[in-house]
């Protein structure tokens, strides 16, 4: 996500580096530079012009600070007018009423049915809320398969009407079934098109009209940059929803819809969405996201994510094993399990300062695991708990089952009883580090 455009903002930064100062000329030329990086971002030319001017504006005649390098100034400027671009601050979702009623809209394809599902998901965990799920695309049976598999992923009701071809009274008869058995949310997948026609715009002012919805979300594929922006406006211009949510945001996107859709629509992007796992989906937040494209990273964000799959309790009983030497392979697989929740690895990793650019170019298979995983489990729960009981036979064993080598079975038994020890020396505190190092230094 926002790889490229990246690259080119530290490029036009440096046009700037070692002047003593911002002047009219080194600005313009930086400047120049910025506005191609964000055309090649498929930022309109209207948009990314009006952005340079801002930015040019707050430079020239800004006092620059002894400590602080004429670069570091611009970075800051551009960093301030990113993130007002894209809303300044994060919306939340209007979740009031009984029920809440949240429409969700959007072109076929765009990943509502998945979003819809997610944001189930979002709302059972995160805010206690008890969910339904309503399927609303009559036209498209495979939809109502889809979100009928989503719904009993996540552990939700969804409410379907077999043979009904009239999403109105669906949306209607779901509402009045929530109201009766005390549902919290109700959020309706609506029918898609390929491209914005009339017919489907009647459709969708009419269920708005009937169930009033609290909330109007408008789904849009990130990858299609310019044309997700126009096909917001036309959404907007004839629902008047409520906030936009950016699908795919893993895929090969340029930035152009994250950056340009709320200057356009006036309307604040509440979600970002990527991948399939019903965890990846993230709060828009447009400071972070202004971090992120300069290169800072997004630490904040991947501490929430950790969080958000590591609970107290399992805290502390890890420390407690780690403590008393009885980390096992089933704990290093479990949390393994944690991790892959947490999203996309090379996303998670670029969340780090500096990483994202040094990342670039790196191949990173979200798959990555498979190979550990299949080792470890391969192996009986009692040799899990006792690694040291693994000999010779006992691997080949392991190598045949998981469809490995012994090579790769040696190489991760080593790999863990090195992790082993660092985790245990960082359990035990700062006398327990020392004693280790004196070890490894004699």
């Amino acid at each position: 996500m926002f790889e490229n455009l990246t690259e080119r903002l530290e490029k036009s930064f440096k046009l700037i580096k070692g002047q003593g100062k911002i002047t009219e000329i080194n600005i313009s030329e930086t400047l120049k530079d910025v506005r191609k990086a964000l055309l090649d971002a498929d930022v309109s030319y209207k948009i990314a012009k009006e952005f340079c001017d801002r930015v040019k504006t707050k430079a020239i005649g800004q006092d620059v600070l002894t400590a602080v390098r004429p670069e570091q100034m611009i970075v800051k400027i551009v960093h301030d007018e990113l993130a007002e671009l894209m809303g300044s601050t994060e919306t939340e979702v209007n979740l009031k009423g009984s029920p809440a009623i949240v429409l969700v809209a959007g072109l076929q394809g765009s990943g509502k049915t998945t979003f819809s599902g997610k944001f189930a998901l979002n709302c059972k965990e995160k805010k206690g809320k008890n969910v339904m799920l309503v399927a609303g695309d009559v036209y498209r049976p495979a939809a109502i398969g889809q979100l009928k598999v989503l719904a009993e992923q996540i552990g939700v009701f969804v409410y379907t009407e077999d043979g009904v071809k009239d999403p109105v009274s669906i949306a209607k008869n779901a509402v009045e079934i929530a109201k009766k058995e005390n549902y919290n949310v109700v959020i309706i997948d609506t029918a898609g098109r390929l491209a914005v026609d009339e017919e489907m715009m009647n459709e969708m002012a009419a269920i708005k009209a009937a169930v009033n919805p609290s909330e109007i979300l408008f789904v849009v594929d990130a990858m299609t940059g310019q044309d997700a922006v126009e096909t917001a406006k036309a959404f907007n211009d004839r629902l008047d929803f409520d906030g936009v949510v950016l699908t795919k945001m893993d895929g090969d996107t340029r930035g152009g819809a994250a950056l340009t859709i709320k200057a356009v629509v006036d309307k604040p992007i509440k979600f970002i969405s990527s991948g399939e796992k019903m965890e990846a989906l993230d709060v828009f937040y447009p400071k972070r996201i202004a971090d992120r494209i300069l290169g800072m990273g997004d630490v904040v964000s991947l501490v929430e994510k950790a969080q958000a799959q590591f609970d107290e309790e399992e805290a502390r009983r890890l420390h407690k094993k780690l403590a008393k030497d009885q980390f096992s392979l089933e704990d290093f697989y479990q949390q393994i399990q944690q991790i892959k929740k947490m999203g996309n690895i090379k996303d998670l990793a670029s969340m780090i300062p500096g990483m994202g650019k040094v990342l670039k170019d790196v191949d990173i298979d979200n798959d990555s695991f498979k190979g550990i995983e299949a080792i470890i489990l391969s192996m009986t729960p009692y040799e899990r708990e006792n690694p040291q009981v693994i000999n010779g036979s006992r691997k080949k064993r392991i190598a045949d089952g998981s469809g490995t080598s012994l090579v790769e079975v040696n190489r991760l038994l080593k790999q863990f009883e090195g992790t082993r020890k660092v985790m245990k020396s960082v359990a035990g505190g700062p006398a327990m580090a020392r004693q280790m190092m004196k070890k490894k230094h004699r």
